[in-house]
């Protein structure tokens, strides 16, 4: 039997008809608001419509950006959408009827369940995503099993403390991990390189049409393919922090594999091999343990709604 998995970001939804095998047999997608809860239910109705009127679906995962309820029926807070104790799965369930099994996920977890189920991660047991974006997200599987938490929010990995008094970070509080490890990272720190020394953002500025307040990731990851120093060194000093980071959590969680995602791994190398650098210098007992390896993310941008399909059917 077939499932549909809808990725719901702040602007858009994408949804997909997913088989058993991880294939996405069918998409679509809908524009939406992140100020409209209500009008993203009818989006999610919509799709779930227009993609079983082909295909014979019995299961929705909804991957949302947030804090998910352990019961996997609400979203407890979400930094971009207005969401708060929002009953999501109730919600689409009266829009659409009964006889459709609905189950909200993170989509962090959503992206790594796919990756650990089908991806770059799928022949291990253990194994810690990171997904470098706008934020750092993360999703922990253990022993074959997702790690939840008991109320449903684990793997919140870009909210660990690492720098006390350190920037600003939207969930309220100073020096979280993905305030130095995240694509808004990269451009802040590229922004201030610009501003403070225009000479050697020279290539940067003209990508940005001569205003540092344009920079944005890609650029610099442009830059850096081109063999830009800036470019390159800011893109070093982003992996520098992905890799003693990913040293920490090691430390916890013993993966076998860490599999970085997210928009700015399309960086490849230049972000993953100063990462590895700093993981290995960084990781605790080295050479008196096996190590994980560090890997980019297979999946791309399906991820999360493949895994959100595959985790409701379980």
């Amino acid at each position: 039997m077939h499932a549909i998995g809808v990725d719901i970001g702040g602007t858009k939804i994408a949804a997909g008809v997913v088989d058993e095998q991880g294939t996405i047999l069918a998409q679509t997608r809908r524009d939406t608001s992140p100020d409209d809860a209500s009008g993203i239910d009818r989006a999610i109705a919509d799709v779930y419509a227009e993609l079983s009127a082909s295909y014979e679906v019995n299961a929705i995962g909804l991957a949302a950006a947030g804090f998910v309820s352990a019961d996997r029926s609400q979203v407890l807070f979400a930094p971009n959408i207005a969401w708060r104790d929002y009953p999501l799965r109730d919600n689409v369930a009266a829009l659409i009827g009964k006889g459709v099994t609905i189950v909200v996920e993170n989509d962090a977890n959503a992206a790594g369940w796919a990756e650990f189920r089908f991806g770059a991660a799928r022949d291990v047991d253990d194994m810690l995503l990171l997904t470098v974006g706008t934020g750092l997200g993360g999703a922990i599987v253990t022993n074959g099993e997702l790690v939840r938490g008991a109320w449903g929010v684990a793997a919140e990995i870009g909210h660990m403390r690492v720098v006390p008094g350190g920037h600003y970070c939207g969930c309220g509080h100073e020096g979280c991990w993905e305030q130095y490890a995240s694509g808004s990272a990269l451009v802040r720190d590229a922004q201030a390189a610009a501003i403070a020394a225009p000479d050697r953002a020279a290539r940067l500025l003209e990508l940005a049409g001569g205003d540092p307040e344009k920079i944005v990731g890609p650029q610099v990851t442009k830059a850096a393919v081109e063999g830009d120093p800036l470019a390159i060194d800011l893109l070093a000093e982003l992996g520098r922090w992905v890799g003693e980071g990913a040293a920490s959590a090691t430390a916890l969680l013993d993966p076998a594999l860490i599999v970085i995602g997210g928009g700015v791994a399309a960086a490849g190398d230049l972000l993953l091999a100063p990462a590895r650098k700093a993981f290995d210098e960084q990781l605790s007992g080295r050479g008196h343990r096996p190590e994980a390896e560090i890997v980019t993310a297979s999946m791309g941008n399906d991820a999360g709604m493949v895994g959100a399909a595959d985790l409701a059917r379980l």
